[in-house]
């Protein structure tokens, strides 16, 4: 029974309030649309759920109080956010045997580097990605194979665009083997903001080419560490996208 009270108390306030109404119709399609993002994990990762879940929790609580848009408005600009930071489109992966971006970002370095040398068998090329906090932070699977190890490393939180976040950043590394046997290696990059590396697949997981597999949140980078031999098919300054742009044949 108070709980109809209260109810019928905040829709009989609103009556009179054009402004309250509008807030409360927005309440009831982000209640929705957190509805459909539980019940559909390819619109947003189920990793934002508890985000969205509190800050809309606090917009409800900012309509329910006296002079509650202080706290209604910061929290449905935040919900807008993380919704957006969360979100998980579809992509189609490009038919063929090469390599596609992991990541969706700017490309910042290419470079040879023997950090894996002694996985690959030999100096490998290493072409970084720097994903801004505005990308689509999902990873995706650069090729068909199977993770023939997996590493986590801690470290520190450098910027991370800069060269020495490689080495000294958290980071999580997988060791792939595509369908041809060549190799490569993933690494999930830490940034100064990001500090959180989600990393879903373990030693011995097959892969699809685009596969989910992974997010680093707020802002992060990877390193992907291809075979010499591969022809590189992105320049630094190019915008890539991941699970569908080609990086390497």
């Amino acid at each position: 029974m108070k709980t109809k009270r209260l109810v019928k108390n905040v829709l009989s306030r609103n009556t009179g309030n054009p402004m309250r109404n509008y807030s409360i119709i927005l309440c009831n399609f982000f209640s929705i649309m957190y509805i459909v993002c539980v019940m559909d994990n390819n619109f947003i990762v189920k990793d934002g759920w508890v985000f969205i879940g509190f800050f809309l929790l606090l917009a409800v609580a900012g309509l329910l109080i006296k002079h509650g848009y202080i706290l209604y408005i910061p929290s449905i600009v935040l919900l807008v956010f993380v919704m957006w930071f969360f979100r998980n489109p579809e992509r189609h992966s490009p038919a063929g045997d090469h390599i596609v971006s992991p990541a969706d970002g700017t490309v910042i370095k290419i470079v040879k580097n023997g950090k894996y040398e002694q996985f690959m068998g030999k100096e490998a090329v290493c072409v970084s990605i720097f994903m801004s906090v505005l990308n689509v932070h999902v990873n995706r699977s650069p090729v068909n194979g199977v993770v023939i190890d997996k590493q986590y490393h801690p470290g520190m939180f450098h910027i991370a665009s800069v060269d020495k976040a490689s080495e000294f950043n958290e980071q999580t590394a997988l060791f792939l083997q595509d369908d041809k046997g060549r190799k490569l290696v993933v690494v999930q990059i830490a940034g100064s903001v990001a500090r959180r590396i989600v990393c879903n697949v373990d030693k011995g997981s097959k892969m699809t080419t685009g596969q989910r597999y992974g997010m680093i949140k707020l802002g992060s980078r990877l390193d992907v560490y291809v075979e010499p031999d591969r022809d590189i098919k992105v320049r630094i300054g190019d915008k890539v996208t991941a699970g569908e742009t080609i990086i390497a044949v």
